[in-house]
């Protein structure tokens, strides 16, 4: 499980931002692991592809 303090970024004006995307279909708190082409959700299956650019 990772450490909360590893989950979100604070910065000098101490607003408060997640490191990792948040799954649009699950409720707040649940983020998607980023692999090498895309982005899924443990929980729901929920994929997006990232763009080649």
């Amino acid at each position: 499980m990772p450490k909360a303090h590893t989950m979100y970024k604070v910065d000098k004006s101490g607003k408060v931002t997640p490191n990792k995307r948040a799954c649009p279909r699950c409720e707040k708190g649940t983020f998607m692991a980023e692999h090498f082409n895309r982005y899924a959700c443990g929980r729901c299956g929920y994929s997006e592809f990232k763009r080649k650019e």
